[in-house]
């Protein structure tokens, strides 16, 4: 159980693999999303009047 262990969180991160005991990081996208539909919104609502 160390370095040479695939299913050790220290062995993926030896090898650079991923799995359940290394998951990868959330991307932040979901508060991007919300400010680009936002501006949708507006920019529809600027058309019509």
């Amino acid at each position: 159980m160390g370095k040479g262990d695939k299913k050790t969180k220290r062995g993926k991160i030896t090898m650079g693999s991923f799995g359940k005991t290394r998951p990868h990081k959330q991307k932040k996208v979901a508060a991007a999303t919300a400010v680009v539909e936002e501006k949708a919104t507006v920019s529809a609502k600027n058309k019509k009047g």
